[in-house]
């Protein structure tokens, strides 16, 4: 296999790491509304993720780091189109951080409300707009003969697009607010099962329709299988949450993600970045790569680290892998 065509798909499995451990956090942001009655459940909610959440985002920087270095055509053909997008989205990942470390420092009531509303809206908009922006990748933008993007803001925002992000957002808060159940105990673990459930019912509908879009109008046979493995996944998921097999339910969840975005690369390989207006003008593996050698030191560096990485991170999972009660908060608050 070329050395472009391996750090394509390299690509694709960071986005996918980065959308299913971040994806949970977002998920569990957005379920405080519907979780936490009162500052203890919304304690438990963002304890549950608190040891990990700032881990899970660094998944984000090694992708666009890794982009930067094996496609720079690609990177600045879609950070510089998609410029106000993503400034929305560091903004609101930078609003989500300073809230987490933030609203407990002081004890009134109306500071943890601010807190945890910006909580709320910090993860809400990343995850949906991440599905904007894959959507718009793989379905093509406008681009000149320099490969510069020639639209406008609100060209990004058309019905394809708009369902991706829609899909996005529920996937992640369904898959939140199963890790709820399966982190936490007592009350807010069944209301959290039971919330799963509903969340889960809209969300099969939706990412089915925007599945079946993307295969029917970019994808191929290949895209079909990945398409429908992701489906299978997510009602299997909705299934097991039902018995009350959380790890499962969990486990299917992430393997949901990971499946929708594989149909995404898999519709847009070999372009990285299709033309709409004019096929020729298109980003390709070929044309948006770094140079040979370039490649091949990138590839010997993930050799090296990639493993290191997978190793820690799956023992920080194990050192943490408690669940989290009332009970925990309120001795904690003694």
């Amino acid at each position: 296999m070329e050395l472009n065509i391996l750090w394509f798909w390299i690509i694709a499995v960071m986005f996918i790491g980065y959308f299913i451990l971040d994806g949970f956090d977002f998920g569990v942001g957005m379920s405080l509304p519907f979780l936490g009655k009162d500052d203890t459940d919304r304690r438990v909610l963002i304890n549950s993720i608190g040891p990990v959440w700032d881990l899970n985002e660094t998944w984000v920087i090694v992708a666009g780091a890794s982009l930067f270095a094996a496609f720079p055509e690609w990177y600045a053909t879609m950070f510089s189109g998609f410029y106000l997008a993503l400034l929305v989205i560091l903004l609101a990942l930078i609003v989500r951080g300073v809230s987490f470390e933030y609203r407990h420092q002081r004890p009134e009531s109306e500071w943890k409300k601010w807190f945890d509303g910006m909580i709320v809206v910090g993860s809400a908009i990343p995850a949906l707009l991440w599905g904007v922006a894959f959507a718009n990748v793989v379905q093509g933008v406008q681009l000149d003969a320099g490969h510069n993007y020639t639209g406008t803001f609100f060209d990004l925002l058309n019905p394809y697009a708009l369902l991706g992000g829609v899909t996005t957002l529920l996937l992640f808060f369904t898959h939140g607010v199963v890790f709820v159940s399966l982190k936490t105990d007592g009350d807010i673990r069944v209301r959290a099962r039971k919330l799963a459930t509903q969340a889960g019912l809209v969300t099969i509908v939706v990412a089915a329709s925007f599945l079946l879009w993307t295969v029917l109008a970019f994808g191929s046979l290949f895209t079909a299988v990945f398409a429908a493995a992701a489906a299978v996944a997510l009602i299997g998921s909705f299934l097991l949450n039902l018995r009350g097999s959380e790890g499962w339910a969990f486990t299917l969840m992430a393997a949901t993600i990971g499946l929708a975005v594989l149909t995404l690369f898999a519709s847009l390989f070999p372009d990285v970045m299709p033309a709409s207006n004019d096929a020729a003008n298109s980003l390709t593996i070929d044309n948006a790569s770094s140079t040979p050698y370039t490649l091949q030191v990138m590839t010997w560096t993930a050799v090296i680290a990639a493993p290191v990485i997978f190793l820690y991170q799956g023992w920080t999972y194990w050192v943490l892998r408690k669940r989290v009660s009332r009970s925990n908060i309120e001795a904690a608050a003694l």
